[in-house]
């Protein structure tokens, strides 16, 4: 009989199986369709699986936000999710899959970074340890395409740049919308941000989806996006938030850095992708260093003196 700490730790490997194979997908994907169509196609069907979300949790009584949460909101999506997605997109057009996974997972040590420049916490020495060691293995990881003197090698350079970007902009977004998240829940944050960022990024994709050949697409191009947006977007993080409250964030989180294993092999199986040894040990320095620097105790800020 399956116990109560078993089932969330399938659900959460289960979740970190589907995100790892969803790399080398959305790499088909923008093939197909490219970036700007793929977004597009996205956001035909976040609306409905963000109304669904809302209906699904509070029935027809949405909670309201208050005046002063309106334009935070606002802008912490635009640039959380609208941006992240794009520079994530159009960065993975450039570059591969298994890059995508390994420098997006770098979000942890722009997190760390955002909260020591906002003197929230201070670096302990594994920490700093660890973001030294994640910027050596990111230029370790890069460093055939940034030297390159082709200009296939200087595009993939920057899609790179654009992945650690994303990584970045999403650690901001994780950081700054923690106060909206701790007043109305993650399920309230998620599908309201969805529903802000719907019109702007369709207004931006609207060209590609107008140019697209939409009779002459296969039938994998509409399952695969809406596997994407459904199932490893709104059904995974879901399932991904349901695992940490059961287990904790610290017995769930380390499952995180399987991804990048389980989208290189993929990538490699499905996509022929092939990977040079400097290639793996980069990847091995920059995930053995987001994990230092993730799991390595921090110093809090010091609080301000009070004044007698």
């Amino acid at each position: 009989m399956i116990d109560r700490q078993t089932t969330p730790f399938l659900a959460a490997l289960a979740v970190v199986l589907v995100w790892g194979l969803n790399f080398p997908l959305s790499k088909a994907l923008f093939n197909q369709v490219g970036p700007a169509g793929f977004l597009g196609l996205r956001y035909l069907l976040v609306p409905l699986c963000a109304v669904a979300l809302l209906c699904w949790r509070f029935g027809r009584r949405w909670p309201r936000l208050d005046r002063g949460e309106v334009w935070p909101l606002v802008r912490l999506t635009l640039v959380g999710q609208g941006l992240h997605l794009m520079l994530s997109n159009y960065g993975m057009q450039g570059s591969t899959a298994f890059s995508a996974s390994v420098l997006l997972a770098c979000g942890p040590v722009f997190t760390l970074l955002i909260l020591r420049l906002s003197g929230v916490e201070r670096l302990s020495r594994g920490q700093i340890a660890g973001v030294a060691a994640a910027a050596a293995g990111a230029l370790l990881f890069m460093a055939d395409k940034l030297l390159g003197a082709q200009q296939a090698d200087w595009q993939a350079g920057l899609g790179d740049l654009m992945l650690l970007a994303a990584a970045a902009l999403f650690s901001y977004y994780t950081v700054a919308s923690k106060p909206l998240i701790q007043h109305h829940g993650g399920v309230t944050v998620l599908a309201y941000g969805s529903l802000v960022c719907t019109l702007p990024m369709l207004a931006w994709c609207a060209p590609a989806l107008l140019a697209m050949d939409w009779a002459g697409q296969p039938t994998w191009v509409w399952s695969g996006v809406v596997w994407q947006v459904a199932g490893g977007g709104f059904i995974g993080w879901l399932a991904w938030g349901w695992a940490n409250e059961r287990r904790g964030v610290a017995r769930t989180a380390p499952l995180i850095y399987l991804m990048p294993l389980v989208a290189g092999l993929a990538a490699w199986l499905l996509g022929g992708e092939q990977f040079s040894a400097h290639k793996l040990l980069g990847a091995g320095v920059i995930l053995a260093g987001v994990a230092l620097a993730q799991f390595s105790p921090g110093n809090p800020a010091p609080r301000p003196a009070s004044r007698r």
